[in-house]
């Protein structure tokens, strides 16, 4: 009876990791092809991937679940890393990521604009955080707690989809200028940090720009 169940246990993994992506691509299918992202539906789902409703609550519990594993499976499906380990990984985020997000344009405008993208992206907030603190360490670690953050949410702004959309959208860049943008403006930054050019603070506002 155990040998039959070591040897069923792989095609019943292979079954369950199977189905989970079906679920995960539907849902992908519909956001960049539904006008309205916020009203897809779990039978919509169920329907896109070839399944009963009741088969994706064997795999999500809710759909706040389904939504939370989406962001970063679509993220590794594209082929783009959220977790950056050094610096030079941050730098080079955008110019990797960037192109990629042109691919699936509309799935990526929909998690941008869309309460359900919110939902998805909000999943992520908190790994995301920790691995830009520790990727950014090198520089913060040398900077008031204040002016860290400061740093860190430029690095975060920088390095998103946000900013791939207003370059795109505001600047007439595509993808790959958009990245090569933000790149340059990361290293821009993170380079006069660490070397002490730049305070990072509001003190040219606050004195007057006697330049």
């Amino acid at each position: 009876m155990s040998t039959t169940r070591a040897y069923n246990s792989p095609l019943r993994e292979e079954k369950v990791r199977e189905t989970r992506e079906s679920i995960l691509a539907a849902l992908l299918s519909l956001m960049q092809s539904s006008a309205m992202p916020d009203d897809i539906s779990m039978e919509a789902i169920a329907a896109e991937a070839g399944i009963q409703r009741r088969t994706i609550f064997r795999h999500f519990a809710s759909k706040d679940d389904l939504l939370f594993a989406f962001w970063p499976w679509f993220n590794a499906r594209i082929g783009a890393s959220v977790k950056p380990e050094t610096l030079q990984d941050i730098v080079s985020g955008p110019p990797q990521a960037f192109p990629l997000f042109d691919e699936h344009e509309a799935a990526m405008r929909a998690a941008l604009h869309s309460r359900t993208g919110r939902q998805m992206r909000l999943g992520t907030v908190s790994d995301r955080r920790k691995y830009f603190s520790a990727a950014l360490a090198p520089v913060l670690s040398a900077l008031t707690p204040e002016r860290a953050r400061k740093v860190e949410a430029l690095a975060h702004l920088l390095y998103s989809a946000s900013a791939w959309e207003v370059l795109k959208d505001y600047g007439g860049l595509d993808g790959t200028q958009a990245g090569e943008t933000a790149s340059w403006a990361l290293e821009l930054i993170l380079s006069a940090v660490s070397s002490g050019e730049i305070p990072a603070d509001a003190t040219i506002a606050a004195e007057g720009d006697t330049r």
